[in-house]
Protein backbone atom coordinates (compact mmCIF):
# COMPACT_ATOMS: atom_id res chain seq x y z
CA UNK A 1 0.00 0.00 0.00
CA UNK A 2 1.96 3.48 -0.73
CA UNK A 3 -0.26 6.48 -1.45
CA UNK A 4 2.36 9.56 -2.71
CA UNK A 5 1.40 13.20 -2.54
CA UNK A 6 2.61 15.93 -4.57
CA UNK A 7 2.17 19.26 -6.04
CA UNK A 8 2.81 21.37 -2.76
CA UNK A 9 4.73 24.58 -3.33
CA UNK A 10 5.12 28.35 -2.21
CA UNK A 11 2.14 30.83 -3.46
CA UNK A 12 0.66 34.19 -2.70
CA UNK A 13 -2.47 35.11 -1.29
CA UNK A 14 -5.15 34.42 -3.65
CA UNK A 15 -3.06 32.09 -5.90
CA UNK A 16 -3.92 28.48 -6.72
CA UNK A 17 -1.92 24.98 -6.28
CA UNK A 18 -3.46 21.84 -7.53
CA UNK A 19 -2.28 18.34 -5.14
CA UNK A 20 -2.16 15.16 -6.54
CA UNK A 21 -2.63 11.88 -4.24
CA UNK A 22 -1.22 8.72 -5.98
CA UNK A 23 -2.30 5.44 -4.94
CA UNK A 24 -1.09 1.75 -5.30
CA UNK A 25 -1.49 -1.59 -3.81
CA UNK A 26 -5.28 -1.86 -2.88
CA UNK A 27 -8.74 -1.57 -4.53
CA UNK A 28 -9.33 2.27 -5.40
CA UNK A 29 -12.76 2.27 -6.50
CA UNK A 30 -13.60 0.42 -3.10
CA UNK A 31 -12.16 3.19 -1.01
CA UNK A 32 -13.00 7.02 0.07
CA UNK A 33 -9.95 8.71 0.04
CA UNK A 34 -9.58 12.35 2.10
CA UNK A 35 -7.03 15.04 2.37
CA UNK A 36 -5.68 16.36 5.82
CA UNK A 37 -3.23 18.72 6.83
CA UNK A 38 -1.13 20.06 9.55
CA UNK A 39 0.87 23.15 10.38
CA UNK A 40 3.24 24.02 12.65
CA UNK A 41 2.53 23.15 16.23
CA UNK A 42 -1.16 22.01 15.43
CA UNK A 43 -3.07 19.05 15.21
CA UNK A 44 -3.63 17.05 11.93
CA UNK A 45 -7.18 18.43 10.46
CA UNK A 46 -9.28 17.15 7.77
CA UNK A 47 -9.97 18.96 4.57
CA UNK A 48 -11.90 17.27 2.20
CA UNK A 49 -12.59 13.70 1.39
CA UNK A 50 -14.42 12.12 -1.64
CA UNK A 51 -15.49 8.52 -1.99
CA UNK A 52 -13.98 7.03 -5.20
CA UNK A 53 -17.12 3.99 -5.19
CA UNK A 54 -19.73 6.74 -5.34
CA UNK A 55 -18.62 10.06 -6.30
CA UNK A 56 -19.61 11.74 -3.47
CA UNK A 57 -17.72 14.37 -1.78
CA UNK A 58 -17.67 16.41 2.17
CA UNK A 59 -15.76 19.61 2.70
CA UNK A 60 -15.15 21.22 5.66
CA UNK A 61 -16.25 25.03 6.16
CA UNK A 62 -12.68 26.17 5.74
CA UNK A 63 -11.96 25.65 2.83
CA UNK A 64 -15.67 25.20 0.62
CA UNK A 65 -16.10 26.85 -2.25
CA UNK A 66 -11.69 27.33 -2.52
CA UNK A 67 -11.00 23.63 -2.69
CA UNK A 68 -11.85 21.15 -4.85
CA UNK A 69 -11.41 17.49 -4.82
CA UNK A 70 -11.69 15.02 -7.54
CA UNK A 71 -10.54 11.34 -8.08
CA UNK A 72 -9.45 10.06 -11.52
CA UNK A 73 -10.15 6.64 -10.75
CA UNK A 74 -8.22 4.77 -14.12
CA UNK A 75 -5.22 6.61 -12.78
CA UNK A 76 -5.85 5.25 -9.47
CA UNK A 77 -5.31 9.36 -8.06
CA UNK A 78 -7.09 12.04 -6.43
CA UNK A 79 -6.55 15.74 -7.17
CA UNK A 80 -7.17 18.65 -4.35
CA UNK A 81 -7.42 22.03 -6.69
CA UNK A 82 -7.10 24.79 -3.92
CA UNK A 83 -8.58 28.44 -5.52
CA UNK A 84 -8.01 31.51 -3.21
CA UNK A 85 -5.47 30.24 -1.15
CA UNK A 86 -4.87 31.71 2.17
CA UNK A 87 -1.56 32.38 4.40
CA UNK A 88 -3.68 30.00 7.03
CA UNK A 89 -3.55 27.03 4.36
CA UNK A 90 -0.31 26.99 5.04
CA UNK A 91 0.79 23.10 5.75
CA UNK A 92 1.75 19.39 5.15
CA UNK A 93 -0.87 18.12 3.19
CA UNK A 94 -1.22 14.64 3.40
CA UNK A 95 -3.97 12.06 2.24
CA UNK A 96 -5.29 8.78 3.50
CA UNK A 97 -7.97 5.67 2.28
CA UNK A 98 -10.67 3.89 4.77
CA UNK A 99 -13.65 2.36 3.83
CA UNK A 100 -16.27 2.82 1.09
CA UNK A 101 -17.70 6.52 2.20
CA UNK A 102 -16.32 9.86 3.69
CA UNK A 103 -18.65 9.86 6.94
CA UNK A 104 -16.64 10.62 9.90
CA UNK A 105 -13.49 11.13 7.80
CA UNK A 106 -12.11 13.83 10.37
CA UNK A 107 -11.58 11.25 12.65
CA UNK A 108 -9.39 9.08 10.50
CA UNK A 109 -6.69 10.88 12.07
CA UNK A 110 -6.77 9.03 15.24
CA UNK A 111 -6.65 5.84 14.04
CA UNK A 112 -3.41 4.34 14.54
CA UNK A 113 -2.73 1.56 11.73
CA UNK A 114 -4.15 3.97 9.01
CA UNK A 115 -1.70 4.75 6.18
CA UNK A 116 -0.33 8.12 5.68
CA UNK A 117 1.85 9.42 2.68
CA UNK A 118 4.88 11.31 3.47
CA UNK A 119 3.25 14.57 2.75
CA UNK A 120 3.50 17.47 0.30
CA UNK A 121 4.03 21.27 1.92
CA UNK A 122 2.17 24.29 0.83
CA UNK A 123 3.18 27.61 1.42
CA UNK A 124 1.27 30.44 0.90
CA UNK A 125 2.68 34.01 1.63
CA UNK A 126 0.57 37.20 2.54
Amino acid sequence: VQLVESGGGLVQAGGSLRLSCAASGFPFDDYAVAWFRQAPGKEREGVSCISCYDGSTVYEDSVKGRFTISTDNAKKTVYLQMNSLKPEDTAVYYCAFRGYYCSGYVSWRNIPHISWGRGTQVTVSS
